[in-house]
């Protein structure tokens, strides 16, 4: 869906990856399923995320932006800033996703922006707010990683 994106990532992170041998817009992607939904990641820190995703494509019967769909988003962009706050020692595994949808949305892009809420040495917890074109809410959500050391190769 879409044309593809690379994301922006701060310099020195993307050297740090990149003298480990790792492709750091490739391990951050939205994944198949980000993919699949169009999910497209337009800026990335530990700071602050920003990614974009149709609705067309990820509606329910009704015709309007699937809560799921929002879920998605929500989970991807804020798993997205914790595996940046754990850096290249730590994996993120989600563990906990709340998500308030606000209104419906039946056509155009919405934008999630995940910001940090906290960021701790096991965990970090994102904020993330999903928009529609015109800068109304559609949906709230926090999400909570847990940061597990990573696999030793």
């Amino acid at each position: 869906m879409g044309e593809q994106h690379t994301p922006t990532f701060p310099q020195d992170v993307i050297d740090e990856y990149a003298a480990l041998g790792v492709d750091l817009p490739a391990l951050f992607s939205a994944g198949h399923l980000g993919n699949r939904m169009g999910v497209q990641i337009v800026e990335a820190s530990a700071d602050r995320v920003v990614a974009t995703m149709p609705v067309e494509g990820n509606t329910q019967p009704y015709g309007l932006l699937h809560g799921g769909a929002s879920a998605v988003l929500a989970e991807t962009i804020g798993s997205v800033g914790a595996m940046l706050h754990g850096g290249i020692t730590k994996i993120a595994v989600g563990v906990d996703l709340n998500c308030t949808h606000h209104r419906g949305v039946r056509s155009g892009l919405v934008t999630g922006v995940a910001t940090p809420v906290h960021r701790g040495r096991t965990s970090a917890t994102y904020e993330i707010a999903i928009t529609d074109e015109s800068g109304k809410r559609v949906c709230s959500a926090r999400l909570t990683c847990l940061l597990k050391d990573a696999p030793q190769s």
